[in-house]
This record gives C-alpha cells, sequence and structure tokens, in this order.
C-alpha cells in the first residue's frame, strides 16, 4: 500500500509513537523518520527550521502539506481519515479527552518522560553516568503524576472512559518508558496502571509501535 502520511522524527520518539498508534489504530498507512523527501534531514538544520520554528519533532507531511503539534496532528488524522473515531461525538466528551491530552503532552510528559525518562536515556553525569541525585529530586513529581493517572484511570479500561482516544495514543508511550526503566517496576507499580499498559501493549497498534527501532 503506498504510504499516505509521512511522520517527520526519529522513531524513538514518544510523540511520534503517538501519531504512530493513530496511524494504528485507523489503518493510516505512513512511514517514520528523518528523510520525508529522500534525503535526511538535520536535527534544527534550516531545513528543519523551516518545517517547525521551533526546532521541535514531529511535522506531519500530508498531501504536500505540513503540520506539526502533536495533539494537532492527532485529531487532523483522525478526522482526515476513516476507521474507528479516536474522539466522541459528543461536545463534551470530546473536549474531556482534548483536556486530557493537553494534560499529558504538557504535564505528564514533562514530569515523566523529560525528566525521569531522558536523564536515563541520554545521562549527563560524570562518565556518562545516570544522575541519581537529580533522578531523586525530580521522584515526587513523577509519583504524583501516576498516582494521578491511576485516579483518572479508576476502574475503566480507557484514560478516558470505555474507548480508546487520543489520549490513550498519547500516554502509552509514555508509559512504556517508564516501565522500562530500572526504576519503572517502582514506579508503575502492580495495580491498575500496570494493567492498563500491558493491555495497550497487547493491542495490535501497541505491538507494531512500541517495538519499533
Amino acid at each position: 500500500m503506498e504510504h499516505r502520511v509521512y511522520i517527520f522524527a526519529p522513531t524513538f520518539s514518544n510523540f511520534a509513537r503517538s501519531i504512530m498508534l493513530c496511524c494504528e489504530e485507523k489503518g493510516i498507512a505512513y512511514r517514520c523518520g528523518m528523510a520525508p523527501q529522500g534525503t535526511e534531514i538535520g536535527f534544527r538544520s534550516p531545513e528543519h527550521l523551516e518545517l517547525h520554528p521551533y526546532g521541535k519533532v514531529p511535522v506531519l507531511f500530508h498531501e504536500g502539506q505540513t503540520l506539526f503539534e502533536t495533539n494537532t496532528i492527532c485529531r487532523y488524522l483522525d478526522t482526515r481519515f476513516t476507521g474507528p473515531a479516536l474522539q466522541p461525538a459528543d461536545p463534551m466528551a470530546r473536549a474531556r479527552v482534548d483536556e486530557r491530552c493537553g494534560e499529558i503532552a504538557l504535564y505528564i510528559d514533562q514530569a515523566l518522560l523529560r525528566e525521569i525518562v531522558l536523564e536515563f536515556a541520554f545521562p549527563k553525569g560524570t562518565d556518562g553516568r545516570v544522575r541519581r541525585d537529580l533522578v531523586e529530586e525530580k521522584l515526587p513529581a513523577a509519583r504524583a503524576v501516576l498516582q494521578r493517572l491511576g485516579t483518572l484511570l479508576g476502574d475503566s479500561p480507557f484514560i478516558c472512559g470505555p474507548h480508546y482516544t487520543l489520549a490513550d495514543a498519547l500516554l502509552t508511550p509514555i508509559l512504556d518508558y517508564v516501565d522500562k526503566l530500572p526504576i519503572g517496576g517502582e514506579l508503575i507499580g502492580t495495580g491498575p496502571l500496570q494493567h492498563y499498559l500491558e493491555r495497550m501493549r497487547e493491542r495490535p497498534s501497541g505491538q507494531q509501535v512500541l517495538n519499533a527501532g
């Protein structure tokens, strides 16, 4: 099948993986990488800054147009393509999904991925070691947002209720990375969040995306 969209980002980006999950859930053909036109674009190069004025990823390429910001891209894909709806039709329910997506992309991503995961993935301590003192300093905020997520999830199968939504696509890659940390088991625990993550990993979309290189 011809690839209908291109996601400009490294495949390990959690936000790129969120878009990939949306594509998988809706059956949208896609590619992901740093060479949208066949030639690699350097990170924060002039060419990159033409695509995203702040030098961030991901950027969506579709039908000769580009679009940045993950939440915007996911909403566009859900509206533009057929397949299972990832946003409710009811205005308040849709607004609640938008609210949750914003919370995940801003506060939860910052507390978990930016502050904790990236320190393990790209340690900046002496001799390339993880700065454990910095991690310890950030752990209270990480535990607070995880507790918040557990409260939001409650007994629901998905983070916004009975159906898979864009919010699940945003949350799953973050939790997947946290769970794989040396301290991931302690943070995620063995309760509802762990069970939720296992269900998301078992979905066909999760099997395709979370094992991406």
